[in-house]
């Protein structure tokens, strides 16, 4: 046994995938469709792993409002829509209608159309918008990374005692440690840098995936 997070070959992450994080019908065809279309940016995608706790962490805060910076072609606001209330709202913030096209098509399939909300704008304007009083349950942050800081400032002070913060790809494919000549990599280190020391959360960092920070307001 290892008291570090296993590094996940093609083979052990199937079996992880087929144990614990099995995709359906419609997300395998997602994942498909996403790769088919667009070869290059597919690793954007979130991993099944990350939709299915996705799910449960709207499951588990019984989230009625939910908020999603970074849609693309929309799994995981798929995976949100799937854990919340039954009256539960997602809104979804993203500036490609290309990418989101797609998503909506496979809302509408899921049958979560009506819970999810997309408006294609800066995601820093929509958030801005939105009602300053502590209402969301979990937000999930999958967008530019040089954004994070300035997203989670909107989030934090928006989401409610208890509530959950989910941020991807803090590891950044292992670039944070040597983060100085790489921008994007140097924008996650300084975001988890910043968050380690924010006093209205508590926090851990997963090794699922790229990489995601789990908080909870205080």
């Amino acid at each position: 046994m290892t008291r570090k997070s296993a590094q996940l070959d093609d083979q052990l992450h199937d079996y992880l995938v087929e144990h614990g994080a099995r995709p359906d019908e419609l997300q395998r065809e997602l994942i498909a469709d996403t790769a088919r279309l667009w070869p290059d940016s597919a690793e954007m995608q979130i991993s099944p792993e990350q939709g299915s706790l996705l799910t449960l962490l709207a499951k588990s805060v019984r989230a009625g409002t939910a908020v999603e910076v970074g849609t693309f072609t929309g799994y995981s606001a798929l995976a949100i829509a799937r854990g919340l209330n039954r009256d539960g709202r997602l809104l979804c913030c993203d500036i490609s209608t290309e990418y989101t096209d797609v998503a909506r098509d496979y809302w509408r399939r899921a049958g979560v159309e009506e819970r999810i909300e997309l408006r294609i704008a800066p995601a820093l304007r929509t958030l801005r918008a939105l009602d300053p009083e502590p209402t969301i349950d979990l937000s999930f942050v999958d967008a530019d990374k040089e954004s994070y800081i300035a997203y989670w400032n909107e989030l934090v002070p928006r989401t409610r005692p208890g509530g959950l913060l989910v941020v991807d790809n803090v590891l950044a494919g292992g670039r944070v440690l040597s983060e100085q000549h790489d921008p994007t990599a140097h924008a996650i280190h300084e975001f988890n840098r910043y968050v380690l020391r924010d006093h209205r959360v508590e926090l851990t960092m997963l090794p699922i995936s790229d990489g995601i920070t789990l908080a909870r307001k205080l």
